[in-house]
């Protein structure tokens, strides 16, 4: 099925050196979608991810040689064309999160596979969806794929809730975009107690989340917190900040507990002095997939939640834009309007 007057070519932001964040706009052919899984998308808006023009150099075994370069791992669009046995229909509306070896979102029109779709959530527009299928699913799947915290508990089932409630939980960074979602997510799966490490600017925000506990980062450490009292250990850590914050988090995780984080190896960064072993403690990378996209797009209507989002630019400040993300200077998501 398809889409009528499509274009026959394109606007596209290519990043023609891997080892250079600079970014180019050229006119190209509109991609063509050929495989059982391959859907054109008409692309509305994407968001920047960190690292993101780095990835190829720093993980180069991910990418296949000559591959397409453009970026933008992240948006929502309209369906375009799909193939026969899709569940997606052109006019469909969908977000979604590719993977990044494909070609992005940077460009008016893109292909996206049945696996990474799903229908973008009811009460966000344009830009909201765009910012936000990377940090839900990598907040969804630290705390219910990787985490031990069971994702019926949302919702209702009682055995979840009961499982959860026996369960506490620590994020880090949780003022941040991901840290933001794990608070909601965990609070409404019934965990016991949800502990949020953020700053005290935030500290009202994380409640309303539904932290239980909080640690102040410019008050006290981790370490600190967890040692004054030894009830205070958590069953489950989603780091979301790495470093030294990363190291402390073992003080506060429990024997056999699970030490998760986003941005670092934990066993890299294990003080000398800690003997204790852990059921498990890994650096992981969330998995592009819409079956838990189509949930949380649930859960976000449901609640009537919302990503944070930094600044809203034109499809021809891209450079601007992932200049702000790569320098660390925004406070949420940087979202390019790609068509809107």
């Amino acid at each position: 099925m398809a889409t009528t007057n499509l274009p026959t070519t394109i606007k596209a932001v290519y990043q023609q050196d891997p080892k250079l964040t600079t970014l180019k706009l050229l006119q190209t052919p509109i991609p063509k979608a050929s495989g059982p899984e391959e859907h054109l998308v008409k692309i509305k808006a994407t968001a920047p991810c960190l690292g993101e023009l780095g990835w190829e150099v720093n993980f180069p075994s991910l990418f296949p040689p000559n591959r397409e370069r453009v970026p933008g791992t992240e948006a929502a669009g309209i369906i375009a064309t799909s193939p026969p046995s899709s569940p997606f229909k052109p006019g469909d509306e969908v977000y979604f999160r590719l993977h990044a070896r494909f070609p992005g979102c940077l460009r008016e029109y893109t292909i996206i596979h049945t696996e990474e779709l799903a229908l973008k959530p009811k009460t966000l527009d344009w830009i909201e969806a765009s910012a936000t299928p990377l940090s839900t699913l990598t907040a969804w799947q630290g705390l219910f794929t990787q985490g031990i915290l069971d994702k019926k508990g949302i919702s209702g089932d009682a055995d979840a809730r009961a499982h959860n409630s026996k369960l506490r939980v620590l994020i880090t960074g949780a003022s941040g975009s991901v840290g933001a979602w794990a608070l909601h997510f965990a609070a409404a799966a019934g965990a016991g107690a949800v502990v949020a490490q953020c700053g005290s600017f935030s500290i009202e925000e994380a409640k309303k989340a539904g932290a239980t506990e909080i640690i102040d980062y410019k008050k006290q450490s981790i370490a600190d917190w967890a040692q004054e009292d030894a009830s205070r250990e958590v069953d489950l850590v989603l780091d979301c900040v790495g470093g030294p914050t990363l190291a402390e988090c073992w003080s506060a995780v429990k024997k056999n507990g699970v030490l998760l984080s986003v941005v670092g190896s934990p066993d890299e960064l294990k003080p000398g002095s800690v003997t204790k072993d852990l059921a498990k403690s890994t650096w992981f990378l969330m998995d592009c997939k819409g079956d838990d996209l189509k949930e949380i797009a649930d859960f976000i209507d449901e609640r009537g939640l919302k990503p944070q989002i930094d600044s809203v630019v034109e499809f021809e400040d891209f450079q601007a834009a992932y200049d702000k993300v790569e320098q660390k200077k925004a406070k949420g998501k940087v979202v390019i309007k790609v068509d809107i």
